[in-house]
């Protein structure tokens, strides 16, 4: 007993999303190489971009990236006006997205969080810090992708349940029920189609006085 292999567990937050797509929104194309070949190399699928409107047309496309990589200080759309506009206009989720600059303080803290944005790293930024946050943000996409897959669940199964509640049409003769497209169904069809009732039948003691002990 003490030479059997002890079963193996791994919590799922600490899983790592694999190829997770992360999109680049920065306008120096040192820096933007830069993260580039370290996202690159950290088992991401890079797309990037050199400022704000070519980042908003990224993230309408089908299958967007989730995580966002967003320098502050560009021509024309900044970050932050950005995070704004992905946060509040476009409404997408779930999304999380890094400011990039050179502005320190709480001050600006403060305004890149409200935003929109999810955290913040000072340039020069250090690689091992990049990474620990895009994993960070990796963690927290998969996490509210695979709630909202269970939430998306749980409201199929309450949707399903509400089919047998409230009034249903029964013809007072033959006992079928008429559905919602005027067709009509034995009971033990149209409730097993509804429901994950099962039937068994047997005879009720009152058809058994009827019907059986008439034969």
């Amino acid at each position: 007993l003490l030479d059997a292999p002890r079963p193996s567990w791994k919590s799922p937050v600490a899983s790592q999303p694999k190829h997770m797509k992360v999109l680049i929104v920065e306008d120096d194309p040192v820096v933007r190489r830069i993260l580039e070949d370290l996202l690159t190399r950290w088992q991401y699928e890079v797309v990037s971009t050199t400022n704000g409107e070519q980042a908003i047309q990224a993230l309408q496309v089908e299958n967007p990236p989730r995580l966002a990589v967003i320098d502050w200080q560009m021509p024309g759309m900044d970050g932050v006006e950005l995070c704004c506009r992905a946060r509040h206009q476009l409404k997408l989720s779930p999304l999380y997205m890094i400011l990039l600059t050179i502005r320190g303080g709480k001050a600006n803290i403060v305004q890149g969080l409200e935003s929109g944005a999810d955290d913040y790293i000072t340039k020069p930024f250090d690689q091992e810090e990049l990474k620990a946050r895009v994993q960070v943000g990796a963690r927290v996409v998969h996490l509210q992708t695979e709630l909202a897959a269970r939430v998306n669940d749980l409201e199929a199964a309450l949707e399903h349940v509400k089919q047998l509640q409230g009034l249903l049409p029964i013809c007072c003769y033959c006992k079928k029920i008429r559905d919602d497209r005027n067709y009509w169904h034995e009971v033990e069809s149209y409730i097993t189609t509804h429901s994950q009732a099962k039937f068994t039948h047997g005879i009720c003691p009152e058809c058994y006085q009827k019907v059986v002990q008439q034969i």
